[in-house]
């Protein structure tokens, strides 16, 4: 009953988080539109980084139904469908392959599972750290870099003002939301200032951008 009370209460804190994100975000009227078409749920994270990478790394340049299935085939292979670090890298290239993984992904993966171990993640304060030391700690894994820490930083960890100007989604909605005509790094410098005023809830403001992006055909 207590850990019903205890989620329960969570759930509301994230209700009541992403009224209040909300809120602030409506007071852009660009952002108007897009909050009277747009619905979001409250996150639900899952605080596992070294289990939400591996996803992660899986579901690169697939569809969101392809990704699904090779993830799903992926985890099959292990006890309890749970890819451990010590069982995965003590997985063959020929088991990956054989559920619909690259070798370039597979290699990947081992990374994932290697760094993990060497850094102990189960005891890593994820919490306690700032937005740029998880970064700079998750980016040295090579196949994880930027864009995948700041997911990372979103869905899992829930941090609430990550803002990925290299997120093709996110670049064609603001491009469209903004009129912006810049390309390359002026274009992520305009991004930048246009979010400006949506700190310190732009991981919301993302998730907006996505949505909206997402419901639109004409992109």
């Amino acid at each position: 009953m207590c850990r019903i009370r205890v989620q329960s209460s969570i759930h509301l804190q994230r209700i009541m988080y992403l009224e209040e994100a909300i809120l602030h975000l409506s007071k852009d009227a660009r952002m108007l539109p897009i909050l009277q078409s747009t619905s979001l749920a409250p996150l639900e994270p899952s605080g596992n980084v070294y289990f939400d990478l591996l996803n992660s790394i899986v579901s690169q340049q697939l569809s969101i139904r392809a990704a699904e299935t090779i993830f799903n085939r992926f985890c099959a292979l292990f006890p309890e469908a749970y890819p451990t670090a010590e069982k995965l890298l003590n997985t063959s290239a020929e088991q990956l392959r054989a559920v619909g993984l690259s070798n370039q992904k597979a290699t990947y993966l081992k990374n994932v599972a290697a760094f993990a171990l060497d850094n102990n993640f189960d005891t890593v304060p994820w919490n306690n750290m700032a937005d740029e030391e998880v970064m700079n700690l998750l980016t040295r894994i090579k196949g994880v870099g930027r864009w995948t820490s700041e997911m990372i930083l979103i869905f899992t960890l829930d941090r609430p003002d990550i803002f990925p100007t290299d997120d093709l989604g996110i670049q064609q909605a603001m491009i469209r939301l903004c009129s912006l005509a810049s390309t390359g790094k002026s274009l992520h410098r305009d991004m930048v200032a246009h979010a400006e005023c949506w700190r310190p809830y732009r991981s919301t403001a993302s998730r907006l951008l996505w949505r909206w992006k997402d419901l639109r055909t004409s992109f």
